[in-house]
């Protein structure tokens, strides 16, 4: 079992006194600087380019510098650009600027595990990975409740990388709820096995319900909101996350109990195992890492093939026709 902290285990002396620079003032940057400084995290500064995020961030109150200054500047700095951008940008404007004994906090380990970002070795090498989107992040903080997130000491160059990697969990509000030890690896394992595996399963078997469906003759609406789009799939989530991926059933009737549990029972797990695996194996191996780089290399010309395609099937334009018929409830 993975060791998990909780505020008990966490000290905000560890980062007091200390620079901490933002580098990527999206979602979850904001939420993450904004919690940093109600927790008393006095010295904060973001490294941005010139674009909207430098606006915001100077209305909420902080310097903003270009990053290449703001690393300079940082004892911290916090990497939360896009995976495909970081990489070019920590080369050439972010470790340059830094200090031996810095502290690089990663909130992906995607760059790391596959080796597009190899860190000096005079720097301490942390990765802070909030399991929550950025709004979520603050109204967690905001609320008392806190989030989870995982914490990983990849260098310790100062001796210090896991006092300061939990007293930024702290400092962000994540060891209220847990902050859970894990790796690069794994982090970066789970999270793509995730969408490469776990998700297009369930979008594949949405897909495959409508188009039967409508070929029994049932109306697009009622497929529709029958599937998803009463919202109800994304309670039922919500109560697998509070009591259990089975233990949420006594919420439903018992002619719905009984329908779930017997036919859990009756799908095979075969392919879909010898499916994950597949994928899993994609990951770990870096073929799938080496894929994506080659479409990047390409002009993303297979993402935008790959969406157009998805955004023309008969489901996605009769979510279109269904909006509409139903006055856009859902936009």
């Amino acid at each position: 079992m993975a060791r998990i902290y909780y505020d008990k285990d966490a000290d905000l002396s560890a980062v007091a006194g200390k620079t901490v620079a933002i580098i990527g003032y999206g979602n979850q940057g904001r939420a993450q600087a904004l919690n940093m400084r109600d927790s008393g995290v006095a010295d904060i500064v973001v490294g941005s380019i010139r674009d909207e995020s430098w606006t915001v961030a100077n209305e909420d109150g902080f310097p903003v510098y270009p990053i290449a200054e703001a690393s300079g500047k940082a004892d911290i700095v916090f990497l939360l650009l896009p995976d495909e951008v970081a990489p070019e940008i920590y080369r050439s404007e972010i470790e340059p600027q830094l200090h031996p004994g810095a502290v690089v906090n990663f909130a992906s380990g995607y760059n790391v595990t596959f080796g597009h970002i190899v860190p000096r070795a005079d720097l301490d090498v942390i990765m802070v990975a909030p399991r929550m989107i950025g709004s979520g992040v603050r109204e967690t903080y905001v609320s008392g409740h806190g989030f989870p997130c995982y914490v990983v000491v990849r260098q310790d160059a100062s001796g210090q990388a896991m006092d300061i990697a939990l007293g930024l969990c702290k400092a962000i509000g994540a060891t209220k709820c847990g902050a859970i030890e894990s790796s690069f690896e794994e982090e970066t394992y789970l999270d793509l096995l995730s969408e490469q595996g776990t998700w297009p399963m369930i979008m594949t078997v949405m897909n495959q319900a409508f188009e039967m469906l409508i070929e029994k003759g049932h109306s697009p609406e009622a497929i529709l909101y029958e599937l998803y789009m009463s919202r109800e799939p994304a309670f039922m989530m919500e109560k697998m996350a509070d009591v259990g991926l089975f233990k949420q059933l006594p919420l439903h009737s018992r002619t719905s109990q009984y329908g779930q549990m017997s036919r859990f029972g009756q799908v095979d797990p075969a392919p879909i195992r010898k499916w994950l695996e597949d994928q899993y194996e994609t990951i770990r191996s870096g073929r799938f890492a080496k894929e994506w780089d080659g479409v990047m290399k390409d002009d993303l010309k297979e993402f935008y093939a790959l969406r157009e395609k998805a955004f023309s099937l008969p489901i996605s334009k009769a979510e279109d026709e269904v909006k509409k018929t139903l006055g856009g409830q859902n936009d």
